[in-house]
């Protein structure tokens, strides 16, 4: 099948395992664990994990699933996929624990190494962002209404301040200062690594970092969105983002910006 063909039935997937997050997270009753990665997993983690790695299994019974909960596949064996599906049950897991409500079920189709699909999913606003190469990158809001979306583009010459998208448990200074400090800078708070790359997706934030560990579906999802919406996901190089060619899973720190044509390699400071 192409995935035009079956875009809404992983949205609905993503909904259906949103769905169980936020009655998990409304109840306030889940379980707590801490990986050995030092990273916490909940119950509501587990829960939706299992509902999207079963309707996917359903739905597409020859792709390979990637998930965060079940990642420990050495690249020996993935490496020959050509199509995976890289998953996030609960990205957020965080603000999750810590209740802001920030937080999303992700779910990518990647082919060739690149994203092609991706779908993010709000839990609690019920708003979900998705794209597929090509197709253009789109919001669609609880009541069914959809609207395209599209990244603010900037030109040289706009001296309008920069938007920047941070965490609410971020220290703003953090990420200001990674930034060239001629360039007025304005925040956008919100947590969700995903739920942050969707606000540059969409135009109400110019640019988000990322500093720190994330594994490749907290990007995968995103980075079709934020392409298909007019912006770029690259590491602080400015280098594109890889995926399944490396046997680590994990990300260099990164940057999510909605108008790759300004001069980023100026803007920004920080290049480690």
């Amino acid at each position: 099948m192409k995935p035009e063909n079956y875009i809404d039935q992983v949205i609905n997937i993503a909904i259906e395992a949103g769905e169980k997050i936020r009655e998990i997270y409304q109840k306030g009753e889940f379980e707590r664990e801490t990986k050995p990665d030092n990273t916490p997993v909940t119950s509501a983690d587990i829960a939706a994990h299992n509902i999207i790695v079963n309707a996917l299994n359903v739905l597409t019974p020859e792709i390979p699933v990637l998930s965060e909960e079940d990642a420990n596949i050495a690249l020996s064996e993935r490496g020959d996929w050509q199509r995976y599906w890289l998953v996030d049950p609960l990205d957020g897991t965080g603000e999750f624990i810590a209740g802001s409500g920030d937080f999303s079920v992700i779910i990518a189709l990647v082919e060739q190494n690149r994203p092609t699909v991706g779908v993010v999913y709000a839990p609690m606003t019920q708003v979900c962002y998705y794209a597929m190469t090509g197709s253009g990158a789109y919001k669609r809001a609880r009541n069914g209404s959809e609207v395209r979306i599209r990244s603010r583009q900037i030109t040289a010459g706009d001296h309008s301040p920069l938007r920047l998208a941070v965490s609410r448990r971020q220290d703003p200074q953090s990420v200001i200062k990674l930034f060239n400090q001629n360039k007025h800078c304005e925040l956008v708070v919100l947590g969700g690594a995903a739920l942050k790359s969707c606000l540059v997706a969409e135009g109400r934030a110019d640019s988000y970092v990322r500093i720190g560990p994330t594994g490749e579906w907290d990007t995968g999802a995103a980075q079709v969105i934020v392409e298909e919406a007019g912006g770029k996901i690259m590491d602080l190089a400015l280098a594109p983002l890889s995926y399944n060619e490396r046997e680590s899973l994990e990300n260099p720190n990164f940057i999510v910006v909605g108008s790759p044509n300004l001069a980023w390699n100026e803007i920004l400071t920080a290049k480690c």
